[in-house]
C-alpha cells in the first residue's frame, strides 16, 4: 500500500505515470492554497484582535427588521 502512495505502481504504463504526475501537481497546488489561506486567516485574526474592527462600531442593541 505504501508503495502505491509513493508512485511505484503500474510498471511502464504511461497513463499511470501521467495520472501520478497530475495528482502530485494537484497536491502541490492544494498545499500552496492552504498556506495562502492560513496566512490570510492569520492576518484577519490579527486585525480582529486589535479591536479596530468595523464590527465594534455596530450597535446591536438597536434591532432592525430582517429583509424578506
Amino acid at each position: 500500500m505504501a508503495k502505491a502512495l509513493l508512485g511505484y505502481v503500474g510498471g511502464s504504463d504511461p497513463r499511470v505515470h501521467s495520472e501520478m504526475r497530475r495528482l502530485q501537481q494537484r497536491v502541490q497546488d492544494l498545499e500552496s492554497e492552504l498556506i495562502r489561506m492560513q496566512a490570510e486567516n492569520d492576518a484577519l485574526s490579527a486585525v480582529a484582535r486589535h479591536g479596530d474592527s468595523l464590527l465594534d462600531s455596530i450597535d446591536v442593541s438597536q434591532g432592525e427588521p430582517a429583509l424578506t
